[in-house]
């Protein structure tokens, strides 16, 4: 490979990176962790919303029956989301649930399309809990966690 070329797709790559940073859920997107606003839940940790994601627990800290509902698989949002609460990448995700599956200790999230179908879900049961952009927000639903 001669240096010209190389520039070159050093440049493609340089682009490319600038791109995908521009993205809307690239870096600084707003998550918030919601729950139903019929849920006596009022705030949670990260670290107890990580526990309830991951399936180490079933539950709220007030004993009630706790369900994770997670964005669609590859969604920039459910990356980001698993990146800053749990510390997992993509990879490290579906290692962590094909671990959990084989030796049944638990089953991951069931999913919903995008932060509207996870609101409107959440809204209509106390028990779901799940994650939306800030802006998805409305009075159906309360945020328990600002995700940073």
């Amino acid at each position: 490979m001669n240096n010209r070329t190389l520039r070159r797709l050093l440049s493609a790559c340089a682009l490319a990176a600038a791109l995908s940073a521009s993205s809307p859920h690239a870096a600084g997107a707003e998550l918030v962790v919601i729950v139903s606003a019929k849920s006596p839940v009022a705030s949670l940790r990260a670290d107890q919303v990580a526990d309830i994601f991951l399936g180490q627990v079933g539950t709220f800290p007030d004993g009630a029956e706790a369900v994770a509902l997670d964005q669609r698989i590859g969604s920039a949002l459910r990356d980001e989301f698993y990146a800053r609460v749990t510390s997992k990448t993509p990879a490290l995700l579906k290692a962590y649930w094909t671990k959990m599956i084989f030796t049944g200790r638990g089953q991951p999230p069931k999913e919903a399309g995008d932060s509207a179908a996870v609101r409107r879900m959440v809204a209509d049961n106390p028990a779901l809990i799940g994650y939306i952009d800030k802006a998805a927000l409305d009075p159906s639903v309360k945020a328990v966690l600002m995700v940073r």
